[in-house]
Formats: C-alpha cells, sequence, structure tokens
C-alpha cells in the first residue's frame, strides 16, 4: 500500500466524519430553535391559564366560567409544543405503577413573561393499561385534565349532596377521552371523576386551583358503585384512598 492512497482514503474517512458531524449539529440547532420558538406559545398559554385560576379564586368569574374558559384554552394549544415545553420525552420513560397514577411534576422552563410562581398547580399522570385515577371528588377546588397520550374511560358525576358516610351522586359523563380531548372539575358541576386507561398506557396533563373560599381542600374518595336511589342518582360510599386504589387502582 503506498503513502498516497492511505491519504486518500483518510482524506475520504475525515470528509464524511465532518459531513455526519455537520449534519448532526444543523439537526440539533433546528430542535433547538423549535423549542426556543414554541417556549413563549407555551409561556402565554400558560399565563392566560394562570389569569383564569387568578379570577376564579378573587370570585372575579364564577367556577362554571372558569371550566367553560379553561377548556376553550385546552382546544387551542398544539400538543407537540405543550409535550416539548414539558420535556415529555422523559416522563414517558418513567416507570408507571401497577396500581393507579404515577404523579409527575415537570419543572416549566423560565421564560420571559412567564410567571415565576402560577396560582395553579400541575403534574402529569401516568398510567398502564387497566389503572386507574381512582373515583374521587373535589373539596374546594377545580381541576382540569388533558390527555396527552393514549386513550381512557372517563366517568364524572354531579356532587348532589354530601352526609358523613356518602355523597348522592348523578352521572353525567361515561365516554371515551382520546389525546386532545379535556374535562374539567369544580364545585358546581362534575365534581367527582375517574379515569381508566384503557390503552397500554396513557399520560394526563393536569392543573388544579386550591382553596377557592375558607375550608379544607382536597380528594374524597367515593365508591361509585352504591346503591341507585332513583332518577339515576347513586349513594356512593365515602371511603379511605387505600380502599379506593385496592378496588378500582
Amino acid at each position: 500500500m503506498t503513502d498516497s492512497s492511505l491519504s486518500r482514503r483518510e482524506f475520504t474517512s475525515a470528509t464524511l466524519q465532518s459531513l455526519l458531524t455537520l449534519a448532526f449539529l444543523e439537526t440539533l440547532s433546528a430542535g433547538d430553535a423549535f423549542a426556543a420558538e414554541i417556549q413563549p406559545i407555551a409561556a402565554q398559554w400558560l399565563k392566560d391559564l394562570d389569569e383564569l385560576g387568578r379570577d376564579v379564586k378573587g370570585e372575579a368569574i364564577s367556577q362554571l366560567a372558569w371550566q367553560k374558559k379553561v377548556e376553550e384554552l385546552f382546544a387551542k394549544i398544539e400538543l407537540s409544543e405543550l409535550m416539548t415545553f414539558l420535556d415529555f420525552d422523559k416522563l414517558s420513560k418513567m416507570e408507571l405503577r401497577s396500581r393507579g397514577e404515577r404523579s409527575m411534576r415537570p419543572v416549566f422552563p423560565k421564560v420571559e413573561g412567564l410567571p415565576t410562581e402560577l396560582v395553579f398547580g400541575h403534574q402529569v399522570f401516568g398510567l398502564k393499561q387497566g389503572t386507574s385515577v381512582v373515583p374521587h371528588g373535589h373539596d374546594n377546588m377545580c381541576t382540569a385534565f388533558l390527555i396527552l397520550e393514549g386513550e381512557f374511560r372517563g366517568r364524572l358525576y354531579d356532587r348532589l349532596e354530601d352526609d358523613e358516610e356518602s355523597m348522592i351522586l348523578k352521572p353525567t359523563v361515561d365516554e371515551t377521552f382520546k389525546v386532545g380531548q379535556a374535562s374539567t372539575i369544580s364545585e358546581k358541576k362534575d365534581n367527582v371523576h375517574w379515569f381508566k386507561a384503557n390503552s397500554d398506557r396513557g399520560f394526563i396533563f393536569n392543573i388544579h386551583v386550591l382553596n377557592l373560599h375558607a375550608g379544607k381542600t382536597g380528594r374524597v374518595y367515593v365508591d361509585p358503585n352504591g346503591k341507585q336511589i332513583g332518577d339515576g342518582k347513586i349513594r356512593a360510599r365515602k371511603i379511605k384512598s387505600s380502599e379506593a386504589y385496592k378496588l378500582y387502582g
């Protein structure tokens, strides 16, 4: 083998390596540019959600108006933009639970114009097929779901009355929720919900505005397979979280 043939072979190898490196850098730059481009869009969307949260907490709008406006905002966001903003690729690799949902709290990037202290909490729920966000009602809060991946059977109920041991519920929704579909909860409408994953896995983006007024805030777990009491109403036992996950997780 001559020095000249070796030189040509080395030259060809170096050139190919340079071209591959350049292509990789261009792809990386395009991705960074895309992320930089969508961040202000997602940030403005979150800012709008924050304003709605402050309005409902301050009673500038009703809880029913909050539900309507949040559903409108959820319908506007491009899921690819939101998922990039949430770093969904990283979240989706986390191990899911054998019962119930895995709650993940992504950190939003710092973007100019986005408040550093949002009035609402947020999380992403990840679920395996057959597991559920178990049936529960909500005290002193408004909350919303947006399906990011997968398919769910979603059941919602109006919460009509409470006593020490039970709730009187009336079913309002029982349907398949697919990617991009949303549901909202308040004290006034659809207060109890139950979402079961039908697909191999599913992910839900959730926001929640807490402490709407004085009083306790949180989940109240129920067994919706209770006694039928006429006019489509159900007397549902209030149960502990451990029983809810054992029955429905």
